[in-house]
């Protein structure tokens, strides 16, 4: 069974306003909690080139 951690920057509570993070058969794997089934594998580059982008683009 996957267990899913929540962003520490989603929104509050249960609701659907969160990005989840999971360790899964050697591979990472993201989803939305508004689309739980939607599953995206990502290597650790991946993920680390996508968090620099996010931080770069920040106000």
């Amino acid at each position: 069974m996957i267990q899913w951690q929540k962003s520490s920057f989603s929104g509050p509570g249960d609701g659907n306003e969160c990005v989840e993070l999971a360790h899964g058969n050697g591979t990472l794997l993201l989803r939305e909690s508004d689309e739980p089934a939607r599953i995206l594998p990502v290597s650790r580059d991946g993920l680390a080139a996508l968090l620099e982008r996010i931080h770069a683009e920040r106000p």
